[in-house]
C-alpha cells in the first residue's frame, strides 16, 4: 500500500511497506546509469572519439561562443563550412537532412528498443508560405513516421506555422487588425491540418513550448487540439516548463478542465530552455522574472509534476522529457511503488539524440518506453538549433563534465578489452 503526501508534502511520498526494496531498487537504477557499455553499444570507436572531442570544444564557454561567432559570419560570407558542420555538431545531434537519413539513425536505435521523435529542425520563418511549407512537412513527416518501426511521434512549434510577432501581440492581449485576425484563423487551420494527419496516421503530436510572453496562445491552441483529438487516446500533448513560475497549478488546472471537457491530456514535462532569455528580458523590460528563483524549486516542481501526472494516467499520458538522471530515478522509483509497469502506454521518457544516451538506452534495456528527439532538414535550416544546442551544453552545469565522463570510462573500458 502507498501513501501518496501531495498536499503536506508534494515532494515526497511515504510507503507503508517495500521501504527497503525502493530504496535498493533507487540505488540499482543509478548505478545502471552508469552502465557505458548499455548506453554506448550502438556507436562504433570512431563515433565516440568524435563525439569526446566535440563535447570537449562546448565544455569551453569561450570555444563555444568563438565558434558560434565564426559561424555567423563564415554563412554571412557565404564560405564553405556547411560540410564542416555537417561532419561534426550536426552528425552528433541530428538524425540527417532528408527523412530518408533519419530512417537509418531511427532503425540503429530501435534495435536497443529507443524509438524516435522526428523534429523538423527548421524555426521562425516569418513568410506566410514558409509556414504553408512546414505544414507539409510535418504532414510528410507523420506520413513517413507512420511507415516507420520505432516512430511513434513528430514534434512541432507553434511559432514554426504562426508569425513570433502575432504570438507576442496576441499574448499581450493587444487588438488584432483584420489582415492578423485572419492570419490567426489560418494557424488554427494549420495546426488542425497536422492534427487531423496525425490522428488518421496514429502518430502522437507534441507540441513544444515557447518563450513565455508567447505561450499564452500556444496553450490556447493546443488545448483546443486536445480538446478535438484526444477523445479515446492522446494523439496531442502540450508542453509545461516546470522553471516557470506557476507551471505547476497551470498543470493541475489543465487536467481538471481535460476531465471537465471530456478529453484527455497529453502531458510533456521539461524543465525549460530559455533561462537566460526569460530573465534578461524581464529585466530589461521591468517585468516580475517569470523564471522559478532557484534550481532547487525547479527540481522541485518537476519531481513532483511527475508524481503527480502518474497518480492520473486515467486521465492523461506522461511524457517526461530531462536529462536530469534522478529526475529519471524518482520517475522510475514513483512507477514501482505505484505497481505501474515500465512499458505502460502513458508514460514515455525522453532525451535529445545525441545527449544522455546512458539514460535513454538503459532506460529501454529495462523495459520503459523510451525515445530520442532526432532533429532532421537541411543543415543551414537547422544551424539555429544546433547553435541553440551547443550554447545549452555550455550553461547547463555539470551536463558536457557528465557526457565526457561517460564517454571517457567507455573508451576506456573498450580499450581494456583488447589489452
Amino acid at each position: 500500500m502507498l501513501l501518496l503526501n501531495l498536499n503536506d508534502d508534494p515532494c515526497h511520498y511515504s510507503v507503508l511497506r517495500r521501504k527497503g526494496t525502493l530504496r535498493v531498487y533507487e540505488k540499482n537504477m543509478a548505478t545502471q546509469f552508469d552502465n557505458t557499455e548499455i548506453a554506448f553499444k550502438y556507436q562504433a570507436n570512431k563515433d565516440l572519439k568524435q563525439a569526446r572531442i566535440l563535447f570537449s570544444f562546448i565544455a569551453s564557454p569561450i570555444l563555444t561562443g568563438l565558434g558560434i561567432a565564426m559561424t555567423k559570419i563564415s554563412l554571412a560570407l557565404h564560405l564553405p563550412v556547411k560540410s564542416l558542420i555537417r561532419k561534426t555538431i550536426f552528425r552528433q545531434f541530428c538524425g540527417g537532412e532528408t527523412l530518408a537519413e533519419t530512417a537509418e539513425t531511427s532503425n540503429v536505435l530501435g534495435k536497443y528498443s529507443v524509438d524516435t521523435i522526428l523534429d523538423y529542425g527548421a524555426e521562425r520563418k516569418q513568410r506566410e508560405q514558409d509556414f504553408d511549407t512546414a505544414v507539409a512537412e510535418f504532414i510528410k513527416a507523420i506520413q513517413f513516421a507512420a511507415s516507420q518501426q520505432h516512430t511513434p511521434f513528430i514534434s512541432l512549434k507553434i511559432s514554426g506555422i504562426a508569425k513570433f510577432s502575432l504570438l507576442e501581440k496576441i499574448h499581450a492581449c493587444v487588438p488584432l487588425a483584420e489582415a492578423e485576425i485572419a492570419e490567426w484563423q489560418k494557424v488554427y487551420q494549420r495546426l488542425d491540418e497536422v492534427c487531423c494527419v496525425a490522428a488518421e496516421n496514429n502518430i502522437m503530436l507534441l507540441v513544444d513550448a515557447e518563450e513565455t510572453w508567447i505561450q499564452d496562445p500556444c496553450n490556447e491552441l493546443t488545448e483546443a487540439m486536445m480538446e478535438k483529438y484526444n477523445r479515446e487516446k492522446v494523439i496531442v500533448f502540450n508542453t509545461y516548463q516546470l522553471y516557470c513560475n506557476g507551471t505547476l497549478s497551470f498543470l493541475r488546472a489543465s487536467i481538471e478542465k481535460a476531465v471537465v471537457k471530456g478529453y484527455l491530456l497529453g502531458a510533456k514535462l521539461v524543465r525549460g530552455a530559455y533561462m537566460e532569455k526569460e530573465r534578461e528580458r524581464a529585466k530589461r523590460l521591468a517585468y516580475p522574472d517569470p523564471i522559478q528563483a532557484d534550481k532547487n524549486s525547479t527540481n522541485s516542481d518537476f519531481n513532483v509534476a511527475i508524481l503527480y501526472c502518474l497518480n492520473n494516467l486515467d486521465k492523461l499520458a506522461l511524457f517526461i522529457g530531462t536529462h536530469n538522471e534522478r529526475s529519471c530515478i524518482k520517475a522510475t522509483k514513483y512507477m514501482k511503488a505505484l505497481n505501474i509497469a515500465p512499458s505502460h502506454e502513458h508514460v514515455f521518457f525522453s532525451q535529445l539524440y545525441g545527449m544522455s544516451d546512458n539514460i535513454s538506452f538503459n532506460l529501454a534495456i529495462n523495459g520503459y518506453n523510451v525515445s530520442k528527439y532526432l532533429p532532421y532538414g537541411p543543415v543551414k535550416d537547422v544551424i539555429p538549433y544546433l547553435m541553440r544546442r551547443a550554447e545549452e551544453n555550455t550553461s547547463v552545469a555539470g551536463q558536457t563534465s557528465r557526457e565526457l565522463e561517460l564517454i571517457n570510462k567507455e573508451i576506456r573500458r573498450r580499450k581494456s578489452l583488447v589489452l
